[in-house]
């Protein structure tokens, strides 16, 4: 089927299969914002999602994120089922993927597919750094699943960060999922109170040499104090060091535009409020160069994301910052 016309039909089919995405969203976000679950961050979940639908739409292969969506407690069976369904009949009926879910990502980044997008950014940092580092450290985790996708003969030893509850929350699933684990150290620690680095080395990280870290979707969620903490303990690491992290300007922070205006409130009903952007004075890549130096880092590689002009500011980022 034709491009144009796979689209249309695509769309056509949503349009008339709504309903049904609409209970299943309503059912599911009830759950996340009235049934708390210990250790489960709400957040999180997004990332989750978008990889469990790339998985369930062929894109992006990802059985871990595949057998851990469902199981996810915090995840309303039904609710799920009711919201993907259409969009995965509709696909199968057209062979058409939505922007948000392509792999890898092309084109502009608007902060809605922002969770989708950075998919291809970090899956390729991986792709192409970790043949010639052997220590793999995903900070801020949650439910990330990449080590979990490296080859079983693969020489890189993966360690995990996050809080105590979340850890053991993972490590529960992980074990219900039947994800072998046995090349993966989980490390509890919280970025804002604890010294995480301290325990990556009880751990067995080896911090004269060099490792990856990535960082995704969590530095926008810390303070400053704790994101400038973060920096200066990987920049103690060993030269060759790299952090690939994804960020937020101070535009999500202080604008009135109806997206910020709803992310700001939707994350603080979750208990995960926004709390740091990079300064978006522009150019915002030089603002982020400027933070990085100041805490030891050098910027290797960068995206801006969003418009920036002498009326509009970039909303946000992508960036590898390496210890020289």
């Amino acid at each position: 089927m034709p491009k144009r016309a796979a689209a249309f039909a695509y769309y056509a089919l949503m349009v008339v299969l709504f309903p049904v995405t609409l209970v299943g969203f309503v059912i599911w976000v009830g759950k996340l914002l009235f049934v708390k679950t210990p250790g489960i961050s709400t957040t999180a979940q997004g990332p989750l999602s978008a990889r469990w639908t790339m998985h369930n739409l062929g894109v992006r292969e990802d059985e871990a994120a595949n057998r851990l969506l469902p199981i996810v407690p915090g995840v309303p069976w039904l609710g799920m089922r009711l919201t993907s369904w259409p969009m995965m009949l509709a696909h199968a009926a057209t062979g058409f993927v939505p922007k948000t879910f392509r792999y890898p990502f092309e084109g502009d980044v608007a902060p809605a597919v922002e969770a989708g997008a950075r998919v291809t950014f970090f899956d390729d940092v991986v792709d192409r750094f970790l043949p010639d580092i052997d220590q793999f450290v995903t900070l801020g985790a949650g439910f990330d699943t990449r080590p979990y996708r490296l080859p079983r003969d693969s020489p890189v030893m993966s360690f995990e960060v996050d809080t105590p509850k979340t850890q053991a929350l993972k490590t529960e699933m992980l074990d219900k999922a039947g994800i072998d684990t046995t090349k993966v150290a989980f490390v509890a620690a919280d970025f804002e109170a604890e010294d995480w680095l301290g325990k990556l080395v009880e751990a067995g990280l080896d911090t004269r040499r060099p490792a990856l870290f990535l960082w995704e979707g969590v530095l926008i969620y810390l303070d400053r104090e704790a994101v400038e903490d973060t920096l200066r303990k990987v920049a103690s690491c060993a030269k060759g060091t790299l952090l690939a992290f994804d960020y937020y300007t101070s535009v999500s922070l202080e604008s009135n535009d109806m997206y910020w205006r709803f992310a700001r409130a939707s994350t603080r009903a979750a208990g995960e409020p926004l709390k740091f952007g990079v300064d978006s004075t522009p150019p915002s890549r030089e603002r982020l160069s400027e933070l990085l130096r100041s805490c030891g880092l050098a910027l290797s590689e960068q995206r801006t994301l969003g418009l920036e002009t002498e009326t509009e500011r970039a909303w946000g980022g992508f960036a590898i910052a390496v210890v020289e």
